[in-house]
């Protein structure tokens, strides 16, 4: 009995010193290596903090490039992450879909519409879009930007990642990224953009 409370009373001991010491200091350590990441990866102008590298934001105006659609609380919402859980055959998922088609198609016609522009992600807050995605919104933006097509283009270009270390994932574009590289490039007057 003796010995069973002595190796519990150790075995208290050296798991706090471990779970409760070293493995929280061991962390900080690592994020102090990688600050950025350990923060968020936040993305500031003139010392202010605009959003994240990592969790979409929603954008709607014609000046702007749109992310996927969400399904995270009321939409982008970081603190709700998660898929809508709807099947392929649930109204409201194909009643939702339905109207992301009527209105890119509206958009542009004729033109097939990128698979992700009316789908959302798992977590509901993925920044990227596909560089098909971007491509598509081009000729919108372009218009509403007063500037050619090709100029658009090229930032989409500029901004379009590979995939990561060569062979994972898929080539992607940020759109928090690209849209505040067009804000820069191609500043707009701030009523165009609540439109």
């Amino acid at each position: 009995m003796k010995k069973n409370l002595i190796t519990a009373i150790l075995m208290t001991v050296v798991t706090t010193v471990l779970l409760g010491l070293v493995y929280p200091l061991l962390v900080t350590g690592l994020a102090k290596i990688w600050p950025d990441q350990a923060n968020g990866q936040l993305v500031t102008r003139n010392g202010v903090v605009v959003g994240s590298r990592i969790i979409a934001q929603p954008f709607s105006g014609a000046v702007y490039f749109h992310p996927r659609p969400s399904a995270a609380g009321n939409g982008y919402d970081a603190t709700n992450s998660g898929g809508s859980n709807y099947g392929p055959t649930n109204q409201k998922l194909i009643e939702r879909v339905k109207g992301d088609v009527a209105t890119l198609q509206a958009e542009s016609p004729g033109k097939p519409i990128p698979v992700d522009l009316v789908t959302a992600s798992g977590s509901g807050l993925d920044p990227h879009i596909s560089p098909a995605a971007a491509d598509f919104q081009v000729p919108r933006v372009a218009k509403a930007r007063n500037k050619s097509e090709s100029e658009v283009a090229q930032l989409v270009a500029e901004h379009t990642e590979g995939r990561q270390f060569g062979f994972l994932g898929e080539p992607r574009v940020n759109v928090l990224e690209l849209n505040l590289a067009l804000d820069e490039k191609f500043p707009v007057k701030a009523a165009a953009q609540r439109k």
